[in-house]
């Protein structure tokens, strides 16, 4: 077979014979000329086909090929400014085409579907050209942020799905039959990597974290990926740093490889370019005064309404949105109240109701896309604050025994990779930005 070739390296052929493989995604063409688009997963690019180049029975068996058929196509790689598909326009001059199977009826048309409609033909709205651009984003996200944390001498380690105790909060833990005794599914990686830290510095988990929440909200699921770096002798501020570095470098990688998918899915890249360190650092107190100012300025009543919020209150995402109006690039928001946060976070010095947390709000109401704190280091305060949360101490044996021995300050965050994505790409929900999202209002395709 001549030289098989993915279409995203289509433009190093020109003037070749080579073979592409994939599926048909549409067709036109009349008389002695067929237009077929074909995709490969790594692109999309238009195969020619000209009547006297081709034998009949090929140039006939094109013209009953419906959507998504499996062929295999030969031709010699052409430029063609004007050709759809492979950015740069390139076309294949087809000398042989190959059917593998005929496709069914497409229940996904070029008409436009109901969302309930698509989520329920996820398995084949993946293959959609702007689900195809946000899965390779997504993909780029993750292999950019491991290359990060690896590049800085953080390790991977896998943590638990499986846990005895709650990481974050009981109303929001999905209880599961473990031999008869009751565990949860992990709401997050981050307490067994303070186990980590102690043997190897930086680390990190990265993987599916559960989070039994009732919102039905773009911003919420109740599965997600979740990136978790944890790191031994760091502060607040040594962890804004590496948080502003590393989500800087993932959106740059982005631009940089995926500039045809940022394209497809229309996104406006110079938003993104703006995305580069520092980033503006600003306390709960004083975002707080911002949010009244704004509440009192607007003569909207509506949101008026939305922005109500009180001292020690956490921030939704009206709150979030009207913040980041005030920046070109991701901020960061730190010095929450302690009763708005969870048990471990380390104090602020004499200022017991407020703690040492942070969290990065991405701009355009795309809001927060992570979560992080210093952690307490000291074993006695510790044990006073699960206490004070009413947790089982004997849960957190453990947990506590990482302060007795060899305990030092310590710092780690949380990035959703899904709000993530949404965010770079420029989508307003993030079910797009999972291969198969659970939400609220179920899971599909369902397994029977």
């Amino acid at each position: 077979m001549t030289n098989i070739v993915p279409i995203q390296a289509i433009a190093s052929h020109v003037g070749e014979q080579v073979t592409i493989q994939g599926w048909l995604y549409a067709k036109t063409g009349k008389g002695k000329l067929q237009f077929l688009q074909v995709r490969d997963g790594t692109g999309i690019m238009q195969a020619v086909l000209f009547q006297p180049n081709l034998p009949p029975e090929v140039f006939e068996s094109a013209k009953h090929l419906t959507q998504e058929s499996a062929v295999i196509v030969q031709g010699v790689v052409k430029q063609n400014d004007r050709a759809p598909g492979v950015p740069g326009g390139y076309e294949l001059d087809t000398t042989s085409l190959q059917t593998v199977q005929i496709a069914a009826d497409y229940p996904i048309t070029p008409k436009e579907h109901g969302v309930e409609f698509l989520m329920d033909n996820r398995h084949l709205w993946i293959r959609s050209r702007k689900q195809w651009a946000l899965l390779r984003l997504r993909a780029t996200v993750m292999r950019a942020c491991r290359d990060w944390l690896d590049q800085h001498g953080f390790v991977e380690m896998s943590t638990p799905i499986l846990t005895p105790a709650a990481g974050e909060g009981t109303s929001t833990l999905f209880e599961v039959d473990y031999f008869g005794e009751q565990v949860y599914l992990a709401q997050t990686g981050q307490l067994y990597n303070e186990a980590n830290i102690y043997s190897f510095g930086k680390v990190y988990c990265f993987g599916p974290t559960f989070r039994a929440e009732k919102s039905k909200t773009r911003r919420h699921m109740t599965e997600f990926w979740m990136l978790e770096p944890e790191a031994a002798f760091c502060d607040l501020d040594q962890l804004m740093e590496i948080e502003e570095q590393m989500v800087s470098y993932v959106v740059q990688r982005c631009l940089d490889e995926r500039a045809n998918e940022l394209k497809v899915l229309e996104r406006d890249t110079s938003l993104l370019e703006n995305v580069v360190p520092p980033f503006p650092r600003v306390s709960y107190d004083e975002a707080f005064e911002r949010i009244t100012a704004i509440r009192a300025q607007t003569a909207d009543p509506e949101l008026k309404e939305a922005l109500t919020l009180e001292w020690g209150q956490d921030f939704g995402s009206p709150h979030e949105t009207e913040l980041t109006k005030q920046f070109d690039r991701p901020m960061f928001v730190y010095g929450f109240p302690t009763k708005a946060k969870a048990f471990y976070m380390e104090p602020w010095p004499n200022r017991p109701e407020v703690c040492k947390s942070v969290d990065m709000l991405a701009p355009e109401g795309y809001g927060e896309i992570t979560g992080g704190s210093e952690r307490i280091s000291d074993p006695d305060l510790l044990l006073k604050r699960i206490h004070e949360e009413k947790l089982p101490a004997e849960a957190f044996k453990w947990y506590l025994d990482l302060r007795r021995y060899g305990s030092v300050p310590h710092s780690g965050f949380g990035l959703g990779v899904e709000r993530t994505v949404a965010w770079i790409a420029g989508v307003h929900h993030i079910r797009e930005t999972n291969p198969f999202p659970r939400t609220l209002g179920g899971f599909t395709p369902k397994m029977a």
